[in-house]
């Protein structure tokens, strides 16, 4: 249990190494006026508190910086709430001060300006699409051989599948095909739809399309649809200004693993709903050893979620990017209702 005298220590003593990257002093806590202690006695309490294992002494220093259990003892207990200046505010919600229509354009958007307003890398992962639900089919002939399967989703998603046509089927063919597919299939989530178009639809258009086996089966081939991991990232570069990551191993080993399509559970391992902290060794990544991953979820329509993530170094500035992910992700999952209401699209490049 820790005095109140060892919380205040411990306190000044994050604060102070969060925004100087250098280790702390007690003659340098001595000096503020929230610490009116005499600097043998602050020099005692962090003693006190390296040896309960909330900070630790770097070897070539007479100061101490906070541990991982330093951190997090901070964030569960110590972290006050952070309010962010007019500026940072009016640069948040520019995000939503154009009228965009693209979910895609509003996520990358996003992520680039908290990059901006952290000097963090920030992570979006966005919803997956294939939980979407069928709205709507079209299917337009391109020439004799090809045509494009126009997929609306309840999202306002729109997918175009190129198939081929077999020989001999006339435009009156596929126009039949398309209403059997809006009367069958309206509702199907996406990545339900092949299984669907199996069970709802083959024996109708076999009754209703002469020969309708070699049409069914290009087309099906064509909507195949699987989960997708979005992951959208702004700021990339941005951990080679901490202080901390001079060491060109911890860089390059962080590089690689966002660079070489590591899977979304790296970060958003065991994501909940609201903001959740992982610090250093909690993240169980040999790469991630020394930073630390703030994560958000938002909401984007009914039963659609994605996250947000916030990657910096240990001594990151906790209280401002949880205010920060904890307004965006509001904000954002405002947005994306709006956008799935109002049916904007997000058209997937294939």
């Amino acid at each position: 249990m820790l005095t109140n005298r060892q919380l205040l220590i411990l306190q000044l003593t994050v604060d102070d190494f969060i925004k100087s990257a250098q280790p702390v002093g007690s003659r340098q806590l001595s000096k503020k006026p929230e610490a009116p202690f005499s600097s043998a006695t602050i020099r005692n309490e962090m003693a006190d508190l390296e040896e309960m294992g909330y900070l630790e002494k770097p070897h070539t220093s007479s100061g101490r910086v906070p541990s991982e259990k330093g951190y997090r003892f901070y964030v569960d207990h110590l972290l006050a709430e952070e309010k962010l200046n007019r500026k940072d505010s009016e640069q948040l919600r520019s995000i939503f001060q154009d009228q965009m229509v693209e979910v895609e354009e509003l996520i990358r958007k996003s992520a680039t300006i908290l990059s901006e307003l952290t000097n963090y890398t920030s992570i979006l992962l966005g919803p997956d699409s294939s939980l979407h639900a069928v709205k709507r089919f079209s299917i337009v002939p391109l020439d004799s051989q090809t045509a494009v399967a126009i997929i609306v989703t309840d999202h306002g998603r729109v997918e175009n599948r190129v198939f081929s046509v077999p020989e001999g089927f006339t435009t009156s063919d596929i126009e039949k095909m398309v209403n059997i597919l809006n009367d069958r299939l309206i509702g199907t989530p996406l990545i339900h739809l092949q299984q669907a178009l199996l069970e709802e639809a083959k024996v109708i258009l076999d009754k209703h399309i002469d020969k309708a086996g070699a049409l069914y089966s290009s087309f099906q081939n064509a909507i195949a649809i699987t989960p997708e991991e979005r992951l959208y990232f702004g700021g990339k570069m941005n951990m080679m200004k901490q202080p901390e990551f001079a060491d060109f191993h911890k860089m390059k080993m962080f590089f690689d693993l966002i660079e070489k399509g590591t899977p979304a559970e790296t970060f958003f391992e065991n994501v909940r709903t609201g903001i959740a902290v992982r610090i250093g060794s909690e993240n169980n990544h040999d790469a991630m050893g020394d930073f630390s991953v703030i994560t958000a979820t938002y909401t984007a329509g009914q039963d659609t979620t994605g996250s947000i993530a916030i990657v910096g170094p240990k001594r990151m500035d906790y209280g401002r990017v949880i205010t920060l992910l904890d307004l965006l992700s509001r904000d954002l999952s405002q947005e994306l209702a709006r956008l799935t209401i109002g049916g904007g699209t997000s058209r997937r490049k294939d």
